[in-house]
């Protein structure tokens, strides 16, 4: 899929696409990335493993409208890529470019610099309470990995979010995917969740009736 396909289904137009171009669309997304970052260097694997929600965010949400969250924000490459940015990634990470992380400054589909795991909930959270308050924005849309859950940051905002109940989307990207192997309650929770007969069976189900 070549550049000018890639710009002319930017934003609202991605749900129109079938299945298939979607998919031709994320493996172009994805050659895009392997060819800047084996050059500039840079984050690989998260990246690489968020493109296709990524595109599926952008096909159910319109970017213009909804504040995108990204927890460390260094896996949404394939976001910049669908924002305007194709040609300009090439200076990804260089001086004068563009950053490896989500920034206001650099356009206004991203809605906040996030370096740091286990911000974005808190952050959906403060958009919410905006939103109460008469801000003109619409629901966020947030995706975060199992690694970020397990910090304290982001169940204070949990916490915060059942009690003022703040309608906002949370993706969860279970990709069992660290910058160390995953440890603890919450890597094990997740781990059994997936693997538990309730799951496994109510996936099955969910594809039966997709297909």
């Amino acid at each position: 899929m070549t550049y000018e396909l890639v710009k002319s289904y930017a934003f609202e137009e991605l749900n129109t696409l079938s299945v298939v171009q979607l998919e031709l669309l994320a493996a172009s997304l994805r050659q895009r990335i392997l060819e800047v970052v084996s050059s500039n260097g840079g984050h690989l694997s998260s990246t690489l493993g968020a493109v296709d929600l990524i595109v599926g965010m952008h096909t159910i949400f319109d970017v213009r409208e909804h504040p995108f969250i990204f927890d460390v924000s260094h896996q949404a490459y394939a976001h910049k890529l669908l924002t305007g940015r194709w040609e300009d990634f090439d200076t990804l990470r260089q001086f004068g470019g563009i950053s490896g992380f989500c920034n206001p400054r650099e356009s206004s589909s991203d809605y906040f610099i996030a370096g740091h795991s286990s911000t974005s909930i808190s952050l959906a959270v403060g958009v919410g309470r905006a939103r109460s308050l008469g801000a003109n924005t619409k629901m966020p849309v947030v995706m975060i990995g199992d690694g970020s859950m397990s910090a304290g940051l982001v169940y204070e905002a949990l916490n915060e979010l059942g009690d003022k109940k703040y309608p906002m989307v949370i993706i969860l990207n279970d990709n069992e995917m660290s910058i160390s192997k995953p440890i603890g309650a919450i890597s094990n929770y997740l781990s059994q969740i997936l693997t538990s007969p309730l799951y496994q069976k109510t996936r099955q189900s969910i594809k039966k009736i997709l297909t």
